[in-house]
């Protein structure tokens, strides 16, 4: 009897997955094939693709020109996750340290600018970082701090500065829920044995929050690794990162194959360093604690 409603359990366990397993198969898991089997394919004289198998379009990955970019991009997507961790980890614990009833009113306030359309807060910054009519540089004109038009605009700072903005709720929400699970005793027993504040910080917050950090710094990692939005137009076509070479492959130069390509690689390393990421992190939190 036991055994039979157990496998009657099981089996309805697995008709409620069938719906959600059928869309990741259909809108997940088949696209990367058809992307992975196009990779291997020619392109077209007009464009479109020739069913010929070929190895020249992952060779092309490793072309300076596009492998610098991909460098590039793991640069700017370091840079920015380092960033918004500095930015994010103090905010995390100041709404993790209020009262109750207000941490639920400041994560709202962090979060409310956000609801605007990604595009629109890009193009926003537009307003204020061009080099002759932004507000930044028009205002410190005006005021005579400055002789010359600052570079704030079409360069890797204005790329990191556009990504830093767009992502730092990602990296402060993980944070903050893992600083809201500390239990208070932890530090007010490292201080009854005479730790320092320093002494604190890293021997229990950090080891404690660092699920939190590593949850963070991958939603941030990730899609600035592959962004294209923040710097086709905060980077005016001048500084380009992989996703934006990936784009152009598919929609101006109409070669399929070798994007899939380009994109395969840069979904297999971001996998590879994902999965490294979380196998130091995870031992060094294991050592730590």
């Amino acid at each position: 009897m036991y055994r039979f409603l157990g496998k009657h359990t099981s089996l309805r366990a697995w008709l409620l997955l069938l719906p959600a397993a059928l869309w990741l198969f259909v809108f997940f898991v088949a696209p990367l094939f058809i992307v992975l089997a196009y990779s291997f394919l020619e392109r077209g004289t007009y464009g479109g693709v020739v069913w010929s198998f070929t190895l020249e379009n992952f060779q092309r990955v490793f072309d300076p020109l596009y492998f610098n970019t991909f460098l590039r991009s793991f640069y700017i997507a370091g840079v920015t996750t380092l960033i918004t961790l500095i930015l994010g980890f103090p905010l995390a614990g100041y709404i993790a340290t209020r009262p109750a009833a207000r941490r639920g009113t400041l994560v709202l306030a962090l979060m409310i600018p956000f609801w605007t359309n990604f595009l629109i807060r890009t193009y926003a910054w537009l307003t204020l970082l061009r080099t002759n009519t932004g507000l930044i540089n028009v205002t410190l004109l005006s005021l005579g701090l400055i002789k010359e038009p600052l570079s704030l605009f079409g360069n890797d700072f204005a790329i990191i500065l556009g990504l830093v903005y767009g992502w730092l709720p990602d990296m402060v929400l993980p944070i903050f829920a893992a600083l809201d699970r500390l239990d208070p005793a932890l530090i007010e027993a490292a201080r009854d044995l005479y730790a320092s504040e320093t002494k604190v910080f890293w021997r229990v917050i950090w080891p404690l929050s660092l699920p939190g950090v590593v949850a963070g710094s991958m939603l941030v990692f990730i899609p600035s690794l592959g962004a294209f939005v923040t710097p086709a137009i905060l980077g005016g076509g001048k500084s380009l990162m992989i996703g934006n070479i990936i784009s152009n492959q598919f929609l101006a130069a109409h070669d399929w194959p070798f994007g899939s390509a380009l994109s395969f690689v840069m979904m297999t390393v971001m996998l590879a360093a994902t999965l490294i990421y979380f196998r130091v992190t995870s031992g060094k939190e294991r050592r730590q604690l």
